[in-house]
């Protein structure tokens, strides 16, 4: 079909674009357009295998071996990532030391978020001294260092980073707000302005070129909405355990009220009973619908909860986990108002490309023999873009390994009937044997 070929054609123009970014160690836009290029063509790879070195190179190891295993799966005669993969193997203490940097990194993070910055620091120095290359870690410790107004080691940490990925947005938006702060940024501006007025430079002038500054104007809008997602949650864990507190409180007083009413009265006893077991009533109804609320797992507060993470990941630029988190959201229990623009904006962005990395994250579960969880994931993917045979068969493949012989044939038929031109009814009609 023209537009298979029409897309494999993108898809090799987005990779050699990505090769050409990476020989320039422009690791970000490197990894950007191979992300492109596998959603035109997911078997592309020699695209997969380049997006798992950079990812290497960056310190992410578990990324890397997730797409060195996709890989080999989709190609595994002839692929270069059989090699990466041996040598990794050869070295076994090098993947316990990748977790355990990957730990300290958590751990970190956690520290942060707690103002713990102290310890915070002490886990990411260490992370960093077992691999410099780990960019997240470089990143944190840097932003630590100018929250505590270290620049000189907040400069040294994202010098290294710029090192590693010249073309780091966060790490030049960082460098740009320790050379205001040093001052640094006038005496570039300043020397700038010499080099172009032709005045006479002295012998120890350096000229260095002025990096981007990156608007801080999203960010804060993204920690306004960070906010107010945490509030809802708050109110949720600490608000209504109080409330059921008080109903409980003001229950038991009205069976005390009631009892002493019994014995300081001639009410009769029946209906004095009657009274008190309605008053018990409610104060178990009450109870039991504040539970439903605040103990259920899979309640109102946990899908807040996962709304909160969800932006979480967009603010650290991880959408491959806000895809995963997305695809357990069940949007019909947040019905706050003033949550919905923020839930809308993100179904449309998982609309438009959520449903690639949920289908990417089915092809890793694949890989690792997990079909079930396969499943999930492309359910999730086809539940955001319905439209794409590709997936409906990649969910028919995983269902068949499963035994679900049923499911999947009728996932097959399904794609013979509704996409008949495409490759997928052709592999479809091969596994029904037509």
């Amino acid at each position: 079909m023209d537009y298979v070929k029409r897309n494999h054609q993108i898809a090799n123009s987005y990779y050699n674009l990505g090769l050409e970014k990476a020989q320039i160690r422009d690791l970000s836009g490197a990894a950007e357009c191979l992300k492109k290029s596998l959603h035109f063509n997911k078997y592309q790879t020699d695209a997969r295998n380049l997006l798992g070195l950079i990812y290497y190179e960056m310190g992410e190891v578990a990324d890397a071996i997730v797409q060195w295993v996709i890989s080999l799966n989709l190609q595994p005669e002839d692929n270069r990532c059989d090699y990466y993969l041996d040598e990794i193997q050869r070295k076994p203490g090098r993947l316990e030391m990748a977790s355990q940097t990957v730990k300290k990194y958590n751990q970190a993070l956690w520290y942060a978020q707690t103002e713990a910055y102290d310890l915070a620091i002490l886990q990411l120095a260490a992370a960093v001294e077992e691999n410099d290359h780990y960019v997240k870690a470089q990143l944190l410790l840097a932003l630590l260092y100018i929250s505590q107004e270290n620049y000189t080691r907040a400069g040294k940490a994202l010098r290294r980073v710029l090192q590693i990925d010249r073309s780091n947005q966060k790490a030049l938006w960082y460098m740009s707000i320790v050379k205001e702060k040093t001052g640094r940024a006038e005496v570039e501006r300043q020397r700038m302005d010499n080099a172009f007025s032709h005045t006479k430079l002295e012998d120890d002038n350096i000229i260095l070129p002025p990096t981007y500054k990156e608007s801080t104007g999203g960010q804060v809008v993204l920690n306004i909405l960070i906010g107010v997602v945490l509030g809802v949650a708050a109110f949720m864990t600490l608000v209504m355990p109080s409330i059921e507190e008080r109903l409980n409180s003001e229950h038991n007083q009205e069976i005390i009220s009631y009892s002493e009413q019994l014995s300081q009265s001639n009410i009769r006893i029946d209906q004095l009973e009657a009274q008190l077991a309605q008053a018990e009533g409610d104060r178990d109804s009450a109870e039991a619908s504040l539970n439903s609320v605040v103990s259920d797992s899979g309640g109102t507060i946990s899908q807040y909860a996962s709304l909160a993470r969800i932006l979480q990941a967009y603010r650290d630029d991880d959408f491959r986990t806000a895809a995963q988190i997305y695809a357990g959201l069940n949007t019909s229990l947040i019905t706050d108002p003033n949550l919905q623009p923020i839930l809308e904006e993100i179904q449309g962005d998982m609309a438009d490309r959520g449903w690639q990395v949920l289908d990417e994250l089915g092809d890793a579960a694949v890989g690792s023999g997990d079909y079930a969880g396969a499943v999930t994931y492309y359910d999730a993917s086809l539940r955001l873009n319905g439209d794409n045979p590709g997936v409906m068969y990649d969910k028919a493949a995983a269902l068949q390994a499963q035994g679900q012989e049923e499911a999947a044939d009728d996932l097959f038929d399904q794609i013979i009937e509704n996409y008949p031109d495409t490759d997928y009814a052709a592999m479809s009609r091969e596994q029904r044997g037509y």
